[in-house]
């Protein structure tokens, strides 16, 4: 054997052996998973790299001055429910039996078990206003807000809007930095913005990306009156971004983050804002009324190329008129059924979720132009617009509500105590309608309706109206202390 074969015969042992070490360290290895796994199918490559200190970012992908400018005016807000809040909403009539034997559900050590969840929200004024999500908020009993600088504070609710699931809380403080509001009509498809907020309780946390469509309704929302016109971005948000800013690279709010389309719970592609030009709208009647002042014209409409849509329509873009109220705006106005709406005002309406938000960024009785084609026509009409109950007047949170013959109202804070719940509404002056001919006797209180939490008229009438033609189960209260169940249809 020669000596380079040799040499050569000595490096193959020497490899083998090393294989075979490494296969036996293998073998007995301890299987400790890492903290975080992420597969890597390729290598990592960078391309284009440069080295030139002379390179400037242009000054429109720059999004330092507005992640700077933001995340100071984006809180963090944790929300409280105790089990029995969460429970009252949900529970049935069979529960109470089950409780006259087991008593009611507690923890091993006896207590009721709050619940918490967390969102984030926007700073909107130096006083303390805060803009978030309605879900984010809903049904809790504590609210607690935390800034960007970690000074924390318990805030009030000021007022919720479930058709838009938008909500405002204030906490007492002065002088706070608060965002600006910008134009989301004006927001173009492509443009890059930032989505600010705290996913997963990461606190202060920025993304970007680019506006990718507009007017998107995506069947979230599960109110009869919903409105869904949402601005979609393929910014990255998660839970917890809830209730937290879209903003342009200027700093200036667009939009109110509050849905991802994810098949896992995640963040998967695409996400959702609330246009600011809704925002707006609804978050000063929350603050001056405690109530939106929502303004309907009158119409059940349709997209053009809705299913359910068996005419032959000639028009390629709009909104079909598929009913009309009688005496409501856009019957006093002249419209019928089978118009196309094309235009609110000088706005093109492409569809019914472009239409729904334009029409409800105005109050009962204000006056819009709607341009329509009949018959291969075009047409202009004045519309007035109405509230839900067809009329035009301002509606407050505290009011009273005549209804079937009853007249309906929040309970005082000393009825709440007396009764031992957290709101409700009671019922009196009971006449002749569907709350005597179900059985309901003056001073009931009513606490939920289909298992779902009223705590003031202006929910109930939400609930309500959401549940025309249905039947409904209230639940309630008497001053006695019994509880009552009963069922009625709508």
């Amino acid at each position: 054997m020669s000596r380079k074969q040799l040499m050569i015969g000595i490096l193959l042992a020497s490899l083998f052996g090393g294989l075979v070490a490494l296969g036996g360290y293998k073998l007995f290895e301890k299987d400790e998973p890492s903290f975080i796994q992420i597969p890597q199918s390729n290598p990592v490559q960078f391309s284009n790299y440069l080295n030139d200190s002379s390179f400037v970012v242009p000054e429109g992908l720059n999004f330092v001055y507005a992640a700077e400018l933001v995340t100071p005016r984006v809180v963090h807000i944790k929300s409280t429910v105790t089990s029995s809040a969460r429970n009252s909403q949900r529970r049935s009539p069979f529960d109470d039996y089950l409780r006259d034997f087991f008593g009611d559900p507690r923890d091993f050590r006896g207590q009721q078990r709050p619940q918490q969840s967390a969102g984030s929200g926007v700073i909107i004024s130096d006083n303390g206003y805060i803009v978030t999500n309605n879900h984010v908020i809903a049904d809790a009993d504590e609210l607690e807000v935390t800034l960007n600088d970690n000074r924390t504070y318990k805030a009030t609710l000021i007022g919720t809007d479930p058709n838009t699931d938008i909500a405002v809380i204030k906490i007492e403080e002065k002088n706070l930095p608060f965002v600006n509001f910008g134009d989301s009509d004006k927001v173009k498809v492509g443009e890059w913005v930032l989505a600010v907020g705290n996913p997963f309780d990461l606190t202060s946390t920025v993304t970007a990306g680019i506006v990718s469509a507009k007017g998107r309704n995506i069947g979230i929302l599960r109110e009869r009156y919903g409105i869904e016109s949402f601005i979609q971005t393929d910014a990255a948000v998660n839970p917890g971004n809830s209730g937290g800013a879209l903003v342009n690279l200027r700093g200036e709010l667009i939009g109110i983050n509050t849905a991802i389309a994810t098949p896992t719970g995640s963040y998967a592609g695409y996400s959702f804002a609330v246009p600011v030009s809704l925002v707006k709208k609804v978050v000063n009647d929350l603050i001056e009324y405690g109530v939106v002042q929502r303004a309907l014209l009158g119409i059940s409409i349709l997209n053009l190329n809705d299913p359910r849509l068996d005419e032959d329509i000639e028009e390629r873009n709009g909104v079909f008129v598929e009913s009309v109220t009688e005496g409501g705006a856009a019957d006093e106005a002249g419209m019928e059924r089978g118009d196309v709406v094309i235009k609110i005002n000088d706005a093109e309406v492409k569809n019914t979720a472009e239409l729904q938000d334009m029409v409800a960024r105005h109050k009962p009785g204000d006056k819009i132009d709607v341009t329509f084609r009949r018959d291969g026509k075009t047409k202009t009409v004045t519309a007035k617009l109405k509230n839900l109950d067809n009329e035009i007047r301002i509606v407050r949170k505290d009011d009273s509500y005549t209804l079937e013959g009853a007249t309906l109202r929040n309970a005082t804070d000393e009825e709440i105590e007396t009764y031992e719940v957290s709101g409700g509404i009671i019922i009196e002056n009971i006449g002749k309608g569907k709350w005597s001919e179900a059985g309901i006797k003056d001073g009931f209180l009513i606490t939920s309706i289909n298992n779902r939490a009223v705590k003031d008229v202006n929910e109930l009438r939400t609930v309500l109206r959401n549940s025309s033609g249905e039947g409904i189960l209230i639940k309630g209260k008497y001053p006695s202390g019994k509880e009552a169940y009963y069922g009625m249809g709508w």
